[in-house]
């Protein structure tokens, strides 16, 4: 029995975070707001660029899931991308992400 256990908790840990947890409605909606005024104070308003890179359909092909939610908890050294890790979970990266990936400019 013990060992079925940890077999489950393995394979809970290995799941993606968003199969493990949804975030929330309100912080949801708290994320689309950042995502918009954070993020869009150097990515640009409509996410097409500015002091940062643009966050469109090009750069998101280019980048897996992974990549993206690193960069966005742990920063871009060497750039102006700030680490989010003190503010945000894993699982908020990753909607963010999705986010991103749905209502990217050029969708």
């Amino acid at each position: 029995m013990r060992r079925l256990l940890l077999i489950a908790a393995f394979l809970a840990a290995s799941l993606p975070a968003t199969a493990r947890t949804e975030v929330e409605q309100a912080r949801q909606e708290e994320l689309r707001y950042l995502l918009k005024h954070d993020c869009g104070s150097c990515h640009g308003m409509t996410l097409k660029g500015g002091l940062g890179k643009p966050l469109g359909t090009e750069l998101l092909n280019q980048r897996t899931d992974l990549d993206l939610v690193t960069a966005i908890l742990d920063g871009m050294p060497g750039t102006p991308m700030p680490p989010w890790r003190p503010l945000l979970t894993p699982e908020e990266a990753h909607f963010l992400v999705r986010v991103l990936r749905e209502e990217a400019p050029g969708r």
